[in-house]
């Protein structure tokens, strides 16, 4: 992600030639293909039971399938400009920038909630742009996309004085642009600086167990994890911590804490059933005791590797490493120790509006569980970046719990203190600051329902 340096230089040349379909389609091809060249990592498939030869031409298809569903958007944006312009005044050709704009963000929260994991142009603003991503604690990641697409818009006039934008470049178009610029990273500053009050904290330990993702299923490592939770669960013992958290997928489904663990409850994620169906899961075991109490299922799923549709023939068996999962509720709301929370596995992280409504309903801090192996450290990235993004959004402590990494707590003001160095084993302790007051957004989302 490069921040507004590099997106508002794009956006405005998307603006330049947003009225020719086929050069937009062209640059949400290639946007999303930059920005989602990590898929290319899921070769090789053959420990999902993908032959080997399949799998290189699969792991091209599903990142080539997300470029072209991102051509087509565009597309369709592109038409919807040319259809628009005959409606709106020519004497105020920023109404139809900001209609466009707009829809453009409408898109994107729709997209965020569903199974695809959508980096758009809300979440491009961190980490390089603190200040202006300050604004989203009133309005959200949407927000930040009519805000840099109008500023992209602006730039374009500026540049050329044609194209979508004849009339834009005056003199007071340009004290308008630069004094919104200012106006905007020094306003989310100050929102920045009033983060909601402090009502209790919480002390935790966190388990970064970095364990392959292709190598989970060998004989040899699920040995190793009673041995290996053990050890971390006696380092934290050691802390006097609230409880540990393990991050998603490490239990597997029907686990039992092993006899004489230590008294330290254990906040893991972990696979479970429910009425033959099969979850991923955010469990709590408690000390002394052997089975865990579910405190919130997965909602997305991972198309593929969690989900697959049924096709005749059997045609998908075998592909989903976890053997097909389920979903959970909507809400990302759970309560642990008397503390309400909410939730996000792995990519659920995307969707703003789902923890900002569960802050909204209680929630006072918030907890993110994952598995970003075997992505390289760009998601990594990007997924920080998100993380960032919703503690802003919320108001409040977000603490990240990854196989790999990021390990992370991010404050309410967006700071991140990483806790764990990527792709190590290590055990750390942090403190979550609990809070209460509700966010503007939070308010917003929790009024839209």
């Amino acid at each position: 992600m490069g921040g507004p340096l590099l997106m508002l230089p794009a956006l405005a040349l998307l603006w330049s030639f947003a009225e020719r379909t086929r050069w937009s389609a062209v640059w949400g091809l290639l946007a999303v293909l930059v920005s989602h060249a990590w898929l290319l990592s899921l070769h090789p498939l053959t420990w999902m039971g993908v032959p080997a030869l399949l799998s290189l031409p699969l792991a091209i298809s599903l990142w080539l399938i997300c470029g072209v569903c991102a051509a087509a958007l565009l597309a369709l944006w592109s038409m919807l400009l040319q259809r628009c312009r005959r409606w709106f005044p020519r004497s105020a050709p920023w109404l139809l920038a900001a209609v466009l704009a707009l829809i453009w963000a409408w898109a994107e929260l729709v997209l965020s909630g569903s199974p695809l994991f959508w980096i758009g142009v809300g979440g491009s603003t961190l980490p390089w742009d603190l200040p202006l991503a300050g604004l989203s604690r009133w309005f959200g990641s949407g927000g930040l996309v009519v805000v840099q697409l109008m500023w992209a818009w602006w730039i374009c006039g500026l540049v050329e004085r044609r194209g979508i934008d004849r009339r834009a470049v005056n003199r007071r178009g340009l004290w308008i642009g630069f004094g919104s610029l200012l106006l905007a990273h020094g306003l989310g500053a100050v929102i920045l600086a009033t983060a909601p009050p402090v009502t209790g904290a919480l002390s935790m330990a966190v388990w970064q167990p970095a364990v392959p993702t292709r190598k989970k299923l060998d004989l040899d490592q699920q040995r190793q994890l009673p041995q290996a939770l053990l050890a971390a669960l006696q380092e934290a013992k050691g802390e006097q911590v609230d409880a540990l958290v393990a991050p998603e997928g490490v239990l597997p489904s029907r686990w039992r804490m092993p006899q004489g663990a230590p008294s330290v409850p254990l906040i893991s994620g972990g696979f479970r059933w429910v009425q033959g169906q099969q979850r991923s899961s955010l469990l709590l075991f408690s000390p002394d005791s052997e089975r865990p109490e579910p405190l919130l299922d997965k909602h997305r799923l991972v198309p593929i590797g969690e989900w697959i549709p049924p096709l005749p023939g059997g045609f998908t068996a075998g592909l989903s490493a976890v053997g097909g999962l389920h979903p959970g509720d909507e809400s990302r709301l759970f309560s642990v120790f008397d503390s309400p929370a909410a939730g996000a596995i792995c990519y659920e992280i995307a969707d703003g509006r789902s923890l900002a409504l569960a802050a909204a309903e209680g929630a006072d801090w918030l907890l993110s569980i994952a598995n970003l192996d075997p992505y390289p450290s760009q998601l990594q990235q990007q997924f920080l970046a998100l993380a960032q993004l919703r503690a802003i959004e919320s108001g409040r402590d977000l603490l990240s719990v990854a196989n790999t990494g990021p390990t992370a707590l991010i404050s309410a003001d967006g700071h991140v203190n990483r806790l764990l160095p990527p792709m190590e084993v290590g055990v750390a302790t942090v403190t979550i600051q609990r809070r209460e007051t509700m966010s503007f957004y939070s308010w917003l989302v929790s009024q839209s329902r």
